[in-house]
């Protein structure tokens, strides 16, 4: 009876690759370096010299106004700034739409759309960890967005000698309200662009559905004023994202509010925080699903 034939054996070869022998930094240290890398995309660094062209652009025209204003409050002595720090992100909220669609999907769509999302989770880092991480990044870069200008224009308050006890206050207000607009703004657009892999869609639907709540609002906040109704009228905050924050930051922080309605009592406050918090942890929850699904 013939013998069995023996077993097939590897070999392992040496073909001259050093080992890493270096420490293992660990979950945290990925999900830094993915809110750095999520940070600096959003303004397009790390990137082709075109991409770097639009953000540094809307950061400009952000910019501008406030250095202007700042310029003009000292020349003419103006007792103060002509446009208030609260209310300086809604007056320019088309520069803010414009970031959010263009910068959205370059953040979160690329990684679905080339298929390179898995690879992350191929090292120890959860979905979780990766939607914070995202998230994070994309909040950070609207506000500096939005806290870069309100910076400037105290800095020109200060210039034309305005009292700093008199300014502080409100820019301390606007820097909390350029916070809360970022969580929003962010989990928003983040969520629109993970649903639409495709950049140019995602540019369209991002920038689409803030221009269609913003207009939405708009409309039936007329309607209720035209009908005479303050307390539907101040309720009408809560249909665009911009209004909902403008919305808290009179209610809570006692800023007078932009849009000249804010809401209706210390109920009318409740609701606003609330939703609020429902909308950015809805947000948070939708992209942890989001990426459950497409990679499971």
């Amino acid at each position: 009876m013939p013998e069995p034939s023996p077993a097939p054996t590897g070999a392992i070869h040496d073909i001259g690759y050093r080992r890493y022998d270096g420490p293992r930094l660990g979950t945290g240290y990925i999900r830094r370096s993915l809110f750095v890398e999520t940070l600096r995309g959003a303004y397009g660094l790390g990137r082709s010299a075109r991409s770097k062209v639009m953000p540094f652009l809307l950061l400009m025209v952000m910019l501008l106004p406030a250095v202007v204003m700042g310029i003009v409050t000292g020349y003419f002595g103006f007792s103060e700034i002509p446009v208030g720090y609260t209310e300086y992100a809604l007056v320019l909220q088309v520069a803010i739409t414009i970031f959010l669609g263009a910068q959205s999907p370059a953040v979160m769509s690329r990684d679905l759309r080339f298929r390179v999302a898995s690879l992350y989770f191929s090292r120890p880092l959860s979905r979780q960890q990766y939607v914070q991480a995202k998230y994070a990044g994309m909040a950070v870069a609207l506000f500096l967005l939005m806290g870069l200008p309100i910076t400037v224009l105290l800095a020109g308050a200060l210039l034309a000698e305005l009292p700093l006890g008199e300014q502080l206050p409100d820019y301390l207000r606007a820097m909390a309200g350029a916070a809360l607009h970022a969580l929003v703004l962010a989990g928003l657009g983040l969520v629109v662009a993970a649903m639409t892999p495709r950049r140019g869609l995602g540019v369209a639907a991002v920038v689409g559905v803030l221009l269609i709540l913003s207009g939405f609002e708009l409309a039936v906040s007329e309607m209720a004023a035209a009908f005479g109704s303050p307390t539907f009228l101040g309720y009408t905050g809560l249909l665009s994202p911009y209004t909902l924050v403008d919305g808290v930051v009179a209610g809570v922080l006692g800023a007078e509010s932009s849009i000249g309605h804010g809401p209706p009592g210390a109920l009318g406050t409740a609701v606003f925080v609330a939703v609020t918090a429902l909308f950015i942890a809805g947000c948070y929850a939708a992209l942890v699903a989001r990426y459950r699904k497409a990679l499971s």
